[in-house]
């Protein structure tokens, strides 16, 4: 089974710091041939680094910008679905995606405000994914049950 990753959690360096978010567990899973890489975000037209960007909205208009104010929301629709286009050709059916990320975010992402307050909701890419039957978690929830079954073995 291969799974989708966010390539910023196998050492790639395309977060919006121009840094990665290396997780070991999921680089090794790509180096044995398990995972395909996307960044949503770099896939959209963004380059690395790049301004933070958070979801100001999804009601009504979904609106994603950049703490300067810059609208980057386009960008944001083009990498997920390129991500999707990935995930498809590919036969995915389960993607691992950077926590709270606006592209890659499962179940909580930050409130738009740049204060770092966290609330409910998807990316843009984890959210496209999931209306199209991929089951989406972040490392954090990947991390998680690794733990509880290392701790369950002893």
């Amino acid at each position: 089974m291969k799974y989708l990753i966010s390539a910023c959690l196998v050492g790639k360096k395309c977060n919006y710091k121009g840094e990665s978010n290396v997780v070991k567990k999921l680089r090794e899973l790509y180096l044995k041939g398990d995972a395909v890489l996307v960044c949503p975000e770099v896939m959209g037209g963004l380059k690395t680094p790049r301004e933070a960007a958070e979801i100001l909205t999804y009601q009504e208009k979904l609106t994603i910008k950049t703490i300067s104010g810059k609208d980057v929301t386009e960008a944001f629709i083009i990498g997920a679905g390129k991500a999707l286009k990935v995930a498809k050709e590919n036969r995915i059916t389960t993607a691992i995606l950077k926590a709270r990320s606006p592209s890659c975010g499962c179940s909580q992402i930050y409130d738009g405000t740049f204060s770092k307050k966290i609330v409910d909701g998807d990316g843009v890419t984890a959210s496209l994914l999931k209306l199209n039957g991929i089951k989406v978690i972040t490392e954090e929830e990947i991390l998680q049950k690794l733990k509880k079954l290392s701790d369950d073995k002893e």
